[in-house]
């Protein structure tokens, strides 16, 4: 994990740059109460002209420059990625870059899965390599509560069983909890996706944006999502395999019938260990899920005098400059801080 000087691309906290996730679209099909709240999200609502949008080979070029200074995990986001025109070709052109020994940069894809029974084949021939999938009831119900309508679980299901039948495996579902909603959900996921390969996580509702209303009250703990399940199925915890692989706890069912995993947003920050920048859709670079502000980067990547050094070097102070520990700052405050950016403009 080097830049061009041969020294690691360490932060305020010694935390090396290893992971990059892009948001291609502001827009989603679905109007999740945690991230793009309809109320908010509306029919009214502006969301950025294609010409705002960074193009393709501007993605690509900020990409491996990124990767030049220690990236080898891109994570393609958005809102619903799969609602970027052309998505599969963005694909094909990231999955060229490789590191210093030739080995292919990881290459996943965040989704909501319902367009994913018609991508998938396309998706996986292009070169992506796994999907995390959000899936937060398995009733229709409560799924349309938590999604704002739109679609419905059997749709995603469709999609998940077709990115398996396709090789982009192990698929990851996500379900965000939040209390009095869909933790009755918790025990039917499990079951659901006993014995299909399918890693289920569960996720902590966080205080993301200011549009989602958050109350701690709101959380169901993962220590609380833990208990429930080793109830019916007993757990065993999987040690961490490296270093930075990610930010679940992983638990493996004793009876060998699968794995699930949990996601302590809220109850025991992971910034200690967070290696993650973010590339808006407008090409802000975000060093932090909870940031005020980013670093422009489309205004160089579109002036005609703004070469790959420079571009490397701006998302190389970025890095360098970063102190962010916002969720371990988060019990210290007793308030909100004014003006967070929104999860879907940078890619949750």
């Amino acid at each position: 994990m080097h830049d061009h000087t041969g020294e690691p691309c360490l932060d305020n906290f010694q935390r090396p740059l290893h992971d990059l996730r892009i948001s291609v679209t502001d827009r989603c099909n679905l109007r999740c109460m945690y991230c793009m709240p309809g109320e908010v999200f509306g029919r009214d609502f502006v969301f950025l002209r294609h010409a705002e949008l960074l193009s393709f080979e501007e993605i690509v070029r900020v990409a491996r420059q990124c990767v030049a200074l220690g990236v080898r995990k891109i994570r393609l986001s958005g809102g619903e990625p799969m609602l970027r025109h052309g998505i599969e070709r963005l694909v094909e052109m990231l999955a060229g870059l490789h590191d210093d020994d030739g080995k292919p940069i990881e290459l996943a894809m965040t989704s909501n899965g319902t367009l994913l029974a018609k991508k998938a084949r396309a998706l996986k021939d292009a070169g992506l390599m796994r999907l995390n999938i959000s899936l937060d009831a398995l009733d229709e119900s409560i799924f349309r509560r938590m999604t704002g309508g739109g679609s419905a679980p059997e749709i995603v299901l469709e999609g998940i069983a077709a990115a398996q039948s396709v090789g982009l495996t192990p698929v990851k579902v996500n379900a965000v909890i939040k209390r009095g909603v869909n933790e009755s959900e918790i025990l039917p996921l499990v079951r659901r996706f006993r014995h299909t390969g399918v890693i289920m996580r569960f996720i902590e509702y966080m205080d993301v944006g200011n549009t989602n209303g958050w109350r701690l009250d709101d959380v169901v703990t993962a220590r609380e999502i833990l208990a429930l399940i080793d109830r019916e199925h007993p757990l065993a915890p999987i040690a961490p395999s490296t270093e930075g692989e990610g930010v679940a706890e992983r638990w493996a069912l004793r009876d060998g019938s699968g794995e699930i995993g949990v996601i302590t947003s809220v109850t025991q920050a992971f910034c200690h260990t967070c290696n993650r920048l973010r590339l808006s859709t407008d090409g802000k670079l975000y060093t932090c899920l909870f940031a005020t502000e980013g670093v422009d980067l489309r205004a160089l990547l579109r002036d005609p005098s703004g070469d790959d050094a420079t571009l490397r070097q701006r998302i190389a102070a970025a890095w360098r400059c970063r102190t962010d520990r916002y969720s371990q700052l988060r019990h210290e405050m007793t308030e909100t801080l004014p003006g967070r950016i929104e999860m879907s403009y940078i890619g949750g």
